[in-house]
């Protein structure tokens, strides 16, 4: 009987191997289907953050480099339309 029983015990780690290696297999298979998933809904985090991230503070620079050309610009032809009312003014005195 101690035999019997020996050799249950034996079968049941047997079993029990398989049924854990399955449970990875499919815990895998889930994380898998689930990141396909969220890809191919556009739900998950971009593939490449780091050069979105990287791509998003030079175009912060660009907008920032181009509203200081812009201001001065702006004082240019502030001088500029100063300069011309004077000038008309002193023609037409």
């Amino acid at each position: 009987m101690q035999r019997a029983d020996e050799d249950v015990a034996v079968e049941d780690g047997r079993n029990g191997r398989p049924a854990a290696h399955i449970t990875r297999l499919e815990r895998r298979l889930s994380e898998a289907l689930g990141k396909t998933a969220r890809e191919t809904s556009g739900l998950g985090a971009p593939a490449d953050i780091e050069t979105l991230t990287r791509r998003a503070a030079e175009l912060e620079q660009q907008i920032l480099d181009i509203r200081g050309e812009r201001a001065e610009r702006n004082e240019d032809l502030e001088a500029a339309r100063a300069t011309n009312r004077e000038l008309m003014n002193r023609l037409n005195r």
